[in-house]
């Protein structure tokens, strides 16, 4: 656990702040007949067992028939372009090792789009058929993410295609930013579920772009009051060692079971963003992650070591939380 030294300012970058401004997602999703809200579930199973005072998880596994919270990000910044008459026949490219791609394949294919998406020789055919399914073009391009990523940006160049990625870099943040724009959906509708200020906010981080968002629209609507502990894999702790150094970092680690937690430099805008609104930074091993999947699945909230890392590190016991705690989490994603 590292404490954040720059909470309330925020380490010094090239890139915005996360947005807090939920008015324009709200709206576009509204006349989208897919969207409904997903639900926020308490429960008491996992609070006995942490041994806090209530729990309560935003189940994000039905989102819009693509199952996780991806979907309210790329297929939201598609979404705009179309409303800007901007997005009918227009190729975006991105690289995905989740849910992302299916996002950016989902949008595309609504909005009379084309959608070519990278993916390392590492993730699983399956996913390639579902990315098929939603009508992408799928590419196979390197051993891992950053090689798919490339592979992503020369296309982007080479063949005119618009780059829609999640995480943002030195000169590339407009489109990032509109995209965690469009997870303040799910903070808001937690924030309007919640019956009350949780004392403690549990939130998983690759990149950090749903962490960001969260902890951005969190603190506009509860103020100091909520710790919030930002949680990644100890094989890949790009923010954690961001935060340490004060900086952004390369890191290096061995591939992780929480494969869409497993990116090894943060986005810009979600570490701006988190250095600013998040209190600390934890690490949690492979072990950790995988031991905590059986209960959450005997708890009826089954996911992947991705979607339940934020779970995984309460129930771990290291986060040392009072027993009167009210923890808020997010269960990002369903099981494979």
């Amino acid at each position: 656990m590292l404490q954040n030294p720059y909470r309330g300012t925020g380490i010094e970058l090239a890139a915005p702040f996360p947005s807090i401004d939920v008015v324009a997602p709200l709206a576009l999703l509204a006349r989208c007949p897919a969207h409904a809200e997903t639900p926020l579930v308490e429960a008491a199973d996992l609070a006995r067992a942490a041994g806090v005072a209530a729990v309560h998880v935003k189940d994000e596994r039905g989102r819009m028939g693509l199952g996780s919270f991806k979907a309210l990000g790329a297929a939201y910044v598609i979404a705009c372009d179309a409303q800007a008459g901007q997005a009918a026949g227009r190729g975006y490219v991105t690289a995905s090792a989740g849910n992302h791609g299916l996002s950016v394949a989902a949008g595309a294919r609504v909005f009379g789009a084309r959608a070519v998406v990278y993916l390392a020789q590492t993730v699983p055919e399956a996913f390639a058929e579902r990315l098929r399914g939603e009508g992408a073009e799928v590419r196979r391009q390197g051993a891992d993410y950053a090689a798919s990523m490339a592979a992503a940006e020369a296309a982007e160049a080479a063949e005119g295609l618009v780059l829609l990625s999640d995480s943002s870099w030195h000169g590339y943040t407009e489109i990032p930013h509109r995209l965690m724009e469009g997870y303040l959906v799910l903070a808001a509708e937690a924030a309007r579920q919640m019956p009350a200020p949780p004392t403690h906010i549990l939130l998983q981080a690759g990149v950090g772009g749903l962490a960001g968002a969260v902890a951005a629209y969190a603190r506009h609507v509860w103020g100091d009051g909520p710790q919030i502990i930002v949680v990644e894999p100890q094989a890949a702790p790009a923010l954690h060692d961001a935060i340490s150094a004060g900086a952004v970092v390369d890191t290096q680690g061995p591939d992780s079971c929480m494969g869409r937690l497993d990116c090894k430099t943060a986005s810009w805008i979600a570490l701006r963003g988190l250095s600013r609104d998040a209190d600390s930074f934890a690490l949690l091993s492979e072990a950790q992650a995988q031991e905590a999947m059986p209960v959450l699945a005997r708890a009826g909230l089954a996911t992947t070591p991705s979607g339940g890392a934020g779970l995984a590190a309460l129930l771990a016991g290291g986060l040392t939380l009072p027993t009167d705690a009210s923890v808020m989490a997010i269960l990002s994603e369903g099981p494979e």
